[in-house]
């Protein structure tokens, strides 16, 4: 799971996601030996963005590689708010649906934060709902974000120490660093600080992070003179790059200046490779969970 060079360790999360559902494949081996329930996904596409179609293969494959059962709805950009209300409403009070999502991005005409509220939080696996979003602070959250639920999960599995660190989180998405900012101090017991696009002297920040966690999508945007030596670097941010440069045309960057930051770093995430991949795992985690506390 490992791979280290000189100076510092490269966080796979390729492999951690493999590692992840291998585990999730044999736990639902014997819930069907046992005679329980398998687990069941119900996925919501709406239009053909490109990006968001693969995703949702990507979700699909792994469906099928942990044998959960799964359920793809896919609508055209024109359907109406109301309509598509009408299809959440029917998977919520589908029983035999255990969880669901709808990918994002949305059209412009139907309302995020509408179609978000109104998904069943015990179905929520991707963790969104504001009854998911508050409970990371109780003492047992039910379905959490499955980004940051990812990065957690990197973290315990390298036996990264998180206790009395300064974690320095740059973003303060909903999706991302707002909930990831709350698991470090309530699961993580990390003294966090959380940055954004307001921050003044970013660096006089960063430079103090024991564990600098980047989720804002600005290619680039830390370099080497921002983080101090030996410190954790996690990168969460994926932007397409187009240009001439990249033999397919284009590439995904994240957002640390991975070449120059990583000699300094003790761990650090690639991109791609390493935080991407366990968002899926976790989306499945979540999943998982949610069918265990239905039908136990």
């Amino acid at each position: 799971m490992v791979e280290t060079t000189t100076s510092y360790t490269l966080i796979d999360g390729r492999k951690v996601s493999s590692d992840v559902k291998t585990e999730i494949a044999q736990r639902v081996a014997e819930r069907k030996q046992l005679g329980k329930k398998t687990p069941h996904l119900a996925i919501i596409l709406v239009g053909d963005d490109g990006a968001s179609q693969t995703y949702v293969d990507n979700k699909v494959k792994a469906c099928k590689s942990v044998g959960f059962h799964y359920t793809m709805m896919r609508f055209a950009d024109t359907i109406s708010e109301d309509r598509l209300m009408k299809h959440i409403d029917h998977v919520n009070n589908d029983d035999d649906v255990d969880g669901f999502i709808v990918q994002l991005p949305l059209p412009a005409h139907i309302s995020v934060e509408r179609i978000t509220e109104n998904i069943r939080s015990d179905k929520d696996v991707d963790g969104f709902t504001n009854h998911n979003f508050g409970s990371i602070i109780s003492k047992n959250p039910l379905l959490m974000p499955a980004t940051p639920f990812g990065v957690m999960e990197l973290l315990r599995r390298y036996r990264i120490v998180t206790e009395g660190k300064h974690a320095v989180v740059i973003g303060a998405s909903r999706i991302a660093g707002a909930p990831l900012s709350m698991m470090l101090t309530e699961q993580g017991h990390a003294t966090v600080t959380i940055c954004h696009k307001y921050t003044k002297d970013l660096a006089s920040f960063t430079r103090s992070a024991d564990i600098l966690l980047v989720a804002v999508g600005k290619p680039g945007l830390v370099t080497a003179d921002m983080v101090k030596e030996g410190a954790v670097v996690i990168d969460i941010g994926t932007t397409r790059v187009e240009g001439p440069e990249y033999p397919k045309g284009w590439a995904i960057k994240g957002d640390v200046d991975f070449k120059n930051v990583a000699p300094k770093a003790s761990f650090i995430t690639p991109v791609p490779g390493g935080v991407g991949p366990m968002t899926i795992a976790s989306l499945l985690l979540n999943t998982l969970r949610a069918a265990e506390l239905r039908n136990p």
